[in-house]
């Protein structure tokens, strides 16, 4: 449904219908589901998608499932990491970059909690973290801190 890393027409309607679901707090998957709204770097128009939520260690954390290219992932990056989370309050939020090394343990867990993801990283959720650690690279995972 990603060819490309862009979402199919049939991805598009299901991340919308996610989207709007999470935003009204009618599906959110116990606190995992959230919309991220974050501004497009090239129109400048607000920008909502589906994301869940991973929370460990006392911190909360969002993964880019499509890589480091993810056009939303660019935009929060343009926008020095501002953002809105909404589930389904609206908050304000930072989005740091995790360090490549602390990133395993969190892929794991959210590929434990995000089905969705799971044909897009290219490691078993049954797997050790230190198979993690061999694709951690590739898969941004950001802190949620609050503005």
């Amino acid at each position: 449904m990603y060819a490309d890393g862009r979402p199919n027409r049939l991805a598009r309607w299901l991340n919308a219908l996610s989207e709007w679901q999470y935003r009204h707090g009618i599906l959110t998957l116990g606190g995992r589901g959230v919309t991220l709204e974050t501004r497009g770097r090239g129109s400048g128009k607000q920008i909502r998608l589906p994301l869940v939520l991973v929370r460990q260690g006392g911190h909360r954390y969002v993964v880019s499932m499509l890589g480091t290219s993810a056009q939303w992932l660019r935009n929060v990056q343009a926008d020095d990491g501002r953002a809105v989370l909404h589930s389904p309050r609206p908050e304000h939020v930072r989005l740091v970059e995790v360090p490549v090394a602390q990133r395993a343990p969190i892929l794991k867990r959210y590929l434990e909690l995000a089905p969705g993801a799971r044909p897009h990283i290219p490691v078993d959720r049954h797997e050790p973290v230190e198979r993690f650690e061999q694709v951690a690279a590739d898969y941004p995972v950001l802190r949620v801190q609050t503005d």
